[in-house]
């Protein structure tokens, strides 16, 4: 049975200031989204808000309507995140998303989301995870379709499943920061030089292919997942979730195509066509079709 999934923003996963943060979550609370994933995953050294003010902001969308969810870093370094992640877990007025098996510990039972960082690829995973508080899971940025709906038709009766479908995707993470390396920059006084990449820095082959994307600590496609054209298949398989990368301003107009197609006003390959001229990045969708991730096979270009 076809069901209308709910969507969701993820957080934004770059160096970017106060005031952009405040205009793009102002667009925001008067978005379609009805989920939104708020603060800092990629490196603790970020601090465009203190604590407090990510919990102000995080009221401000709750009283606009809009279900808010703290992400967790990805990657723990030291013990002052450790304590950063406790205090966040504690805030007592919203649930967190966990990107790191330490966060999950420290929820002790209580309800989260499990970030694609977590890497869940079996049914027994998601068991284990769901007697810990497991509501939601994101799966893994390579999973493929099948794989993904046998799983999803398979998950233990209280998870649902939050499907990324738009959005540059993120492959991998390390201790060593990629833009102050490029830099030749000591990570410890890197002078916070990813804030002057607010999109990434932008990594070419040889061949001059546009290829990755460096951000911090995290490295992600320089290709943008697409599954507009999909959407129709993964709103029949009764995935409740769908995600969208806050990583964009046209993020909201991609929302608008989004729901558009789930509510049959738009069919899905005049909104994916739409969906491909919302930035200068070039689109794809190979891993959803079990292919090279860069590719864009399923996509439908005028």
């Amino acid at each position: 049975m076809s069901v209308s999934p709910r969507l969701s923003l993820g957080p934004v996963p770059y160096f970017w200031g106060e005031q952009q943060l405040l205009d793009f979550y102002d667009s925001a609370a008067n978005s379609s989204f009805e989920i939104i994933y708020l603060g800092e995953m990629v490196c603790a050294k970020r601090r465009s808000f203190s604590f407090q003010g990510w919990l102000e902001l995080g009221r401000d969308l709750a009283s606009a309507g809009k279900t808010v969810i703290f992400s967790t870093l990805a990657l723990l370094e030291a013990g002052s995140e450790l304590g950063f992640l406790k205090r966040l877990i504690a805030n007592g007025e919203f649930m967190i998303e966990a990107n790191d098996v330490a966060a999950i510990q420290l929820t002790q039972g209580h309800p989260f989301v499990g970030g694609s960082t977590l890497n869940i690829y079996n049914p027994r995973t998601l068991e284990v995870l769901a007697a810990q508080g497991l509501i939601r899971w994101i799966p893994p940025t390579e999973l493929a379709s099948g794989p993904l709906e046998a799983l999803h038709q398979v998950r233990p009766a209280t998870v649902q499943t939050e499907l990324p479908v738009w959005g540059r995707m993120p492959l991998a993470w390390s201790a060593r920061c990629y833009t102050a390396r490029h830099l030749n920059r000591a990570k410890d006084q890197c002078g916070f030089c990813c804030s002057e990449y607010p999109e990434g820095l932008l990594a070419h082959t040889q061949e001059d292919q546009r290829f990755l994307v460096l951000n911090g600590t995290q490295v992600t496609s320089a290709t943008r997942w697409n599954l507009v054209e999909h959407l129709p298949q993964i709103q029949a398989t009764g995935i409740e979730v769908l995600r969208l990368a806050g990583d964009h301003p046209a993020v909201f107009e991609a929302g608008k195509l989004v729901r558009a197609v789930l509510d049959k006003q738009l069919d899905a390959s005049t909104a994916a066509q739409q969906a491909t001229h919302l930035t200068s990045d070039d689109d794809s969708d190979g891993f959803w079709l079990g292919q090279p991730g860069m590719m864009a096979a399923g996509i439908l270009r005028d």
